[in-house]
């Protein structure tokens, strides 16, 4: 007892039990939150390694188009080649990688969905029986996703704009169909059909048709930023819940029977009317040839 009381009236002495409280406090915090910072770190470091896989696929299959910079490209007369892509956000790259759209073969007035590259095509089929081919359709299936969310993170990292939007926000199980088929005709059937068929425009470009592959994520993408020919339609002029709704009607359609037998591509009363023309009145004519073409029997003379 005696040397700790001499320890305790040492000048250093309160110095040294102030140390040693934070050193043990230390120990407490690091006992109880090792995992979150450890996670924090791995979390910036995989981060960081997405971008550069993002910056290498852009460098690879983009850059030679929208320049290394993603500042856009132009030829000699100063007449714009490709876009810039800063600004353009997460959900346009997306749209168009996923679509096959991008890469572009060919520079023309409207670039046509095709199947995606191998690096970017997120709907291979997994479904082998083989396990040793569903295995290996399973990593590329991942390989491809990783790379979409990569490149996409990239270009969301150069200036920002409309991000990819959630699976609950394109979900047409929740979604007003009745509303949205209100809201798909009053904004999209002139250009689209009023069942999504698609449409001539001007100047050698098309409104595609919105049936088939188009998937819920790549209809709401393409209405929030605007792909080629079609206007931009933001959450002012169109809410998530009016897009949501527009995205309900058009898978509805889409399921759809016929009731009158053949569909005739869905494209209207144009091509029913022309049908009805047609044929109705080619069987008419064909029944009018048939009875003109007999020749009444002679009468015999008595």
């Amino acid at each position: 007892m005696k040397r700790i009381t001499a320890w305790r009236r040492r000048p250093w002495a309160g110095y040294a039990v102030v140390l040693a409280a934070l050193a043990a406090i230390g120990v407490v915090y690091a006992g109880f939150s090792p995992q979150t910072d450890r996670a924090e770190a791995k979390s910036s470091v995989q981060a960081a390694q997405d971008l550069k896989n993002g910056q290498e696929l852009f460098n690879k299959n983009c850059a030679s188009c929208h320049g290394p910079n993603a500042e856009g490209t132009k030829d000699a007369d100063g007449n714009p080649i490709a876009p810039s892509l800063i600004g353009v956000g997460a959900a346009s790259v997306d749209f168009q990688v996923t679509t096959g759209r991008m890469p572009a073969m060919n520079p023309g007035a409207q670039v046509p969905r095709k199947d995606p590259i191998p690096a970017f095509d997120t709907s291979i089929k997994t479904d082998y029986e083989d396990p040793e081919r569903r295995k290996a359709a399973e990593e590329q299936l991942a390989q491809a996703r990783k790379n979409v969310a990569d490149l996409n993170a990239f270009i969301q990292s150069l200036g920002g704009g409309p991000e990819v939007p959630p699976a609950s926000a394109v979900d047409p199980e929740q979604g007003d169909a009745a509303l949205g088929g209100k809201l798909f005709r009053t904004n999209c059937a002139q250009c689209h059909n009023f069942t999504g068929q698609g449409g001539a425009l001007t100047g050698g470009k098309y409104a595609p048709p919105l049936t088939g592959d188009v998937t819920p994520t790549q209809m709401y993408e393409a209405m929030l930023t605007g792909p080629q020919a079609m206007p931009v339609f933001n959450d002012t002029t169109l809410t998530p819940e009016d897009k949501r709704a527009i995205i309900a009607y058009l898978v509805d359609v889409r399921n759809e029977p016929n009731p009158g037998g053949n569909g005739l591509g869905r494209i209207g009363p144009v091509s029913e009317g022309l049908v009805g023309w047609l044929v109705g009145l080619g069987l008419l004519v064909l029944a009018a040839m048939w009875i003109t073409a007999k020749k009444p029997k002679k009468l015999k003379k008595s």
